[in-house]
């Protein structure tokens, strides 16, 4: 007979005391945190490159871009969640004194092998599930590639944009991504 593992749970307010505190980031999912890996160059120059070019063109607008230091909290029907995504776009934000965001529109992974499965798998479901959320785009850093889910009239509907010359229109927050500023100093290895 197997003893039953007792799970130690951390309050909402736990976490997010510790998390001011911490050098490590951490996602929370009801209770349980698991530690955030770091990043490769690849992965932080994409995302950098998408904060850049949303910075600029949503200056001086109502919304405005966070990175990945900012929590995006997901009250769901079963628990709360605290995820990090690598940029996020919000227009009516949380006060100065939280450390997260409640309503972001437009929610951006950057993927990586690491994350991938989780990216297009529980934080998708999570992020969808958002009445805010009108966007999500799932980045790739090996070659120019985003696959997007945007709201409409029929639920959320798979977009695909690749190469360097297209471009993602987001009317929901008036502006444009090129993907030649999204892989801006990209490196791509030859495919083979």
């Amino acid at each position: 007979m197997s003893a039953a593992v007792k799970w130690n749970l951390l309050s909402e307010a736990e976490y997010l005391r510790g998390e001011l505190l911490s050098e490590v980031k951490h996602e929370y999912m009801g209770g349980v945190l698991y530690a955030m890996a770091g990043a490769g160059n690849a992965h932080n120059r994409v995302a950098t490159n998408i904060t850049i070019a949303l910075g600029g063109r949503l200056r001086g607008r109502p919304c405005q871009p966070f990175n990945s230091d900012t929590k995006i909290r997901l009250r769901l029907p079963t628990q709360t969640r605290y995820y990090y995504p690598d940029v996020s776009v919000v227009c009516r934000s949380n006060p100065p004194t939280d450390s997260f965001q409640d309503e972001p529109v437009v929610v951006v992974e950057v993927l990586s092998p690491s994350t991938r499965r989780l990216d297009n798998g529980e934080k998708r479901e999570a992020y969808l599930s958002l009445p805010s959320v009108r966007v999500y785009l799932m980045v790739e850093t090996t070659h120019p590639r985003v696959e997007v889910y945007r709201l409409t009239e029929q639920g959320f509907v798979e977009e695909h944009y690749q190469g360097l010359e297209a471009v993602i229109l987001l009317p929901e927050i008036d502006a444009a991504l090129p993907l030649s500023e999204i892989y801006e100093r990209a490196e791509f290895l030859p495919e083979g």
